[in-house]
């Protein structure tokens, strides 16, 4: 009998070796549509998998739910279970006046400003994307003529300091939204740091792309869900471009 992963609820078999993650369940049929063939393998806790095939090659969508944690032991089973090459596809707020609502943002390393990846490792090893991931990216949004950006992102553990929360480090926070903008950081989510540190802790390869939905720096952090569906079929021809590689 195929042991089942504790959270995941999958085994040996029930993934392929790509695998592309959304934090929302509810993403995870509208990334399925776009295989060739897809069938829901597994529903457990906010952990739910569709598996089929682009173009002749396995493929699964896996939702990681909100936030590092539990993005961490998702990535954790998959790799047990023989996922290696993993596409966070997400939503973020941008920190930069250019990049505008239904852009897409891929991530070429992220500010570990979250808790799971320093109890994985030192605040001085560096969150950063498999580049062969980040390129197979770019070129996916080139071919399709998206509007894109290529750089550093944030990562933070609590969505509801954006916006100008009114809470006790209010001030704190502003004058770090203030930092990372002038540091040219692009855009801020909740998942990259913990599935960049553990995939290069663990030998396997992770990447990201994002659709803008709102602007941090303006005190918008969701305006409009725009981009997710171009954001989508990035990570999959990024898939189709990676496994070309392997031959």
């Amino acid at each position: 009998m195929r042991e089942k992963q504790y959270h995941i609820g999958l085994s040996k078999g029930d993934v392929g070796k790509y695998c592309i993650l959304p934090g929302d369940p509810g993403r995870v049929p509208q990334i399925a549509k776009y295989f060739d063939t897809a069938k829901k393998v597994g529903e457990n806790r906010e952990f739910v998998t569709y598996t089929g095939e682009v173009d002749g090659i396995k493929i699964s969508a896996v939702s990681t739910g909100i936030g590092c944690p539990s993005t961490a032991i998702c990535v954790e089973e998959l790799i047990k279970i023989g996922a290696d090459t993993f596409i966070r596809v997400g939503t973020a707020g941008s920190l930069q006046k250019e990049i505008k609502n239904g852009d897409i943002v891929i991530s070429t390393g992220s500010v570990r400003e979250e808790g799971t990846s320093r109890q994985y490792v030192p605040l001085s090893y560096p969150a950063v994307a498999d580049l062969d991931i980040a390129l197979a990216l770019r070129q996916a949004a080139k071919k399709f003529d998206y509007r894109y950006h290529c750089g550093i992102t944030h990562c933070k553990d609590a969505f509801y300091i954006e916006g100008g929360a009114q809470i006790p480090l209010a001030k704190h926070n502003a004058t770090l939204w203030e930092v990372w903008t002038n540091a040219n950081v692009l855009a801020t989510s909740m998942e990259s740091a913990a599935l960049f540190s553990i995939s290069s802790i663990r030998g396997v390869r992770a990447g990201e792309v994002m659709a803008i939905i709102g602007s941090t720096l303006e005190n918008k952090p969701i305006e409009k869900k725009a981009g997710i569906d171009e954001a989508i079929k990035v990570a999959i021809e990024a898939v189709k471009i990676l496994d070309k590689q392997r031959l």
